[in-house]
């Protein structure tokens, strides 16, 4: 019994809370349709989000309102049922204390009052279940779709990230078979001319570019190291990454760095591995005389933006910047590519994390 008076008891605050908010959402429907019909579309962003805090979903806004227009009679009728328990208590108390003074007049209006009161708690279970209906089936096929638009998204990011990740190794494995290794073996090339070699002057030139094939070495080792993960990134943080890199840019670089605390490690990576490949690419490809790199936070994450004054033409669909777009959609980020030909070149990172 006692369980049984708890859950009408939640039921009516439900009618109660819905019939404001039934009232409130056609107000709001009211007042947003000239947006929502001819708004701009941060203001139709804006009425959806309002929307969605009415209906209590963080799905699809136009699903909220869709809710939000059906529920009005819903939430009317709830109120009239509250109504309903309140007139019906009202006449029934009739017969507790008019009966005395009045005499039996009253009897008549007590009974109605009864037998109203009677339909109408009954009615209060009836419309809560008839209004958790109508937002399952609105609100909950929405957030259902949600969910499978997410899982899809989800599947071609790691798809995404597993192409990235296997382009990436097949660059390391290019460099190091370009470069290093053609340099080690240079280096034993050298190396066993000088052992076979009696003139002493000659051994000791063959030696000095041996040394020398060394150190290039080393250096292009650095080089592919680096590329692969920068020490600096965890040991210094993003923009002392950043500036790392401007000053191994073989062209003048400007760098903006805007962030008041740092970003994740995963958001970090992913900043400096498009901030980086796009300062190599406007080196080698773009004819770009000088660079700008800037990287802000705002209201939902952070930004970085790489622009130069090169040739332009960069096809975002190319090995490259598909890669880094990839890396961007694992974190649901966005990587725009504005490059008409004859240029200049900018590149636009979001990423909703700081």
């Amino acid at each position: 019994m006692h369980a049984a008076l708890l859950r009408w008891l939640a039921d009516a605050a439900r009618l109660a809370s819905g019939t404001a908010t039934a009232l409130a959402g056609s107000l709001l429907l009211v007042l947003a349709s000239p947006v929502l019909l001819a708004g701009p579309d941060a203001a139709r962003r804006a009425v959806h989000r309002a929307a969605g805090r009415l209906a209590g979903s963080d799905g699809d806004g136009r699903a909220a309102l869709r809710y939000l227009a059906l529920r009005l009679p819903v939430g009317l009728l709830g109120g009239l049922v509250l109504l309903a328990v309140a007139v019906g208590a009202a006449y029934a108390s009739l017969l507790v204390w008019a009966v005395w003074p009045y005499g039996w007049s009253v009897v008549p209006a007590g009974f109605g009052g009864v037998l109203l009161l009677f339909l109408a708690v009954h009615g209060v279970p009836a419309v809560a279940r008839m209004e958790a209906g109508l937002a399952q089936r609105v609100l909950g096929d929405a957030a259902r779709a949600a969910l499978e638009r997410r899982i899809d998204e989800l599947a071609t990011s790691r798809a995404g990230v597993v192409a990235a990740v296997h382009e990436e190794r097949r660059r390391i494995e290019r460099d190091l078979h370009d470069g290093v290794q053609q340099r080690i073996v240079a280096l034993g090339v050298l190396l066993g001319r000088a052992r076979r070699g009696g003139d002493p002057a000659r051994t000791l030139e063959l030696v000095r570019q041996a040394q020398t094939e060394a150190g290039q070495a080393l250096a292009e080792l650095r080089e592919v190291a680096w590329r692969v993960y920068p020490a600096v990134l965890d040991e210094a943080g993003l923009g002392a990454a950043l500036e790392a890199v401007a000053e191994r840019a073989p062209l003048p670089v400007t760098l903006e760095y805007g962030l008041p605390s740092p970003p994740d490690r995963h958001a970090a990576a992913v900043v400096y591995f498009v901030v980086s490949e796009a300062v190599t690419n406007a080196v080698k490809h773009a004819g770009a005389s000088r660079i700008t790199i800037r990287v802000a936070q705002h209201p939902a994450g952070l930004t970085a933006t790489v622009g130069d004054d090169g040739a332009g033409g960069a096809d975002p669909a190319g090995g490259g910047l598909l890669g880094l777009a990839r890396r961007a959609a694992a974190l649901d980020g966005r990587l725009r590519v504005h490059s008409p030909a004859g240029g200049p070149t900018t590149l636009e990172l979001e990423l909703p994390c700081a």
